[in-house]
């Protein structure tokens, strides 16, 4: 491992920091997100039809992940009240302040996540907000209250929505969401964007960075050049991680969770080869095990 990128593997490490002309773009300030101490690289996706189904799925993952996921389908149900319970139970990291007519735990500050020794997994709302800037910025700073690291937005929403988003909420890594792992070539040419998803993903990629975005979403196919891209200051999460054998569902653009961190990603997203199994808990440790010595 080198010394300027902690914690990855050697052949990933000396990955140069750009494929461009020009260099890496500029990112954020600050370092790359790394998992807390101990947790393998693994978002758990808690897409589940109803809180108490979410809970079970937590108390049985979540040592075993350094971020949980709340998608759309569960909020949507369930609405703020899942984040608080699942705070409640020490199934999440301390973070962001109470929210009006919801109780909470007291405040902390989102860099908690990253005290060493037995801190539980980071909270991901994966929203995906799409919408004119101030409609976007105002759902921020309505979901900072609830101590998220990681919200999504569109990347196609444009550069003036991104930057709403990160203005809105300082604290919370604006993450853009760049060509949604279900869109293979012809359904993307369907909406009307010409040329492979790689094309559309790295230039969604590039605006959403400029604009501020902390983390960028993209498939495992696209990570390693979306990391030659933007170099090693942006945070890189991957949905589209199947275990090998694994059914792919709905993903069309899919790749082994070894492959997708050997070619760069920080964090894979990982879900119903996980919820669906017979013992979630088994299936969360054994792909623990087989990631974490790939950090």
């Amino acid at each position: 491992m080198t010394a300027s990128t902690p914690g990855r593997p050697a052949a990933a490490a000396a990955r140069p920091a750009a494929a461009t002309t020009s260099g890496p773009l500029p990112g954020p300030a600050e370092r790359l997100w790394v998992p807390p101490a101990g947790r393998p690289p693994i978002a758990v996706a808690l897409d589940a039809p109803d809180g108490a189904t979410a809970l079970q799925w937590a108390r049985a993952v979540a040592p075993h992940a350094a971020v949980l996921k709340v998608g759309l389908e569960l909020f949507l149900r369930a609405g703020a009240a899942v984040v608080t319970a699942l705070r409640d139970e020490g199934l999440l990291a301390p973070g962001g302040r109470p929210a009006v007519g919801v109780p909470s735990n007291p405040t902390f500050s989102l860099t908690d996540g990253d005290r060493e020794g037995g801190v539980a997994p980071e909270l991901f709302l994966d929203l995906k907000l799409h919408d004119i800037p101030a409609t976007v910025a105002g759902g921020m700073r309505s979901l900072a209250v609830l101590g998220p690291r990681f919200v999504t937005v569109h990347a196609a929403g444009g550069a003036a929505m991104v930057r709403a988003a990160v203005d809105a909420a300082p604290e919370v890594h604006v993450t853009a969401v760049t060509v949604l792992t279900s869109l293979d070539d012809r359904a993307l040419a369907a909406t009307g964007l010409s040329g492979p998803p790689s094309d559309a993903v790295r230039r969604l990629a590039v605006l959403a960075v400029e604009a501020g975005a902390r983390a960028i979403v993209c498939s495992p196919k696209e990570v390693s050049l979306v990391r030659a891209e933007l170099g090693e200051t942006v945070t890189l999460i991957t949905p589209g991680v199947r275990p090998e054998g694994a059914e792919r569902a709905d993903q069309a653009r899919v790749a082994t969770p070894e492959r997708a961190l050997l070619d760069g990603s920080d964090l894979l997203v990982i879900g119903r080869p996980i919820t669906s199994a017979v013992d979630p808990a088994v299936a969360a440790a054994t792909l623990a095990t087989r990631v974490t010595p790939l950090r």
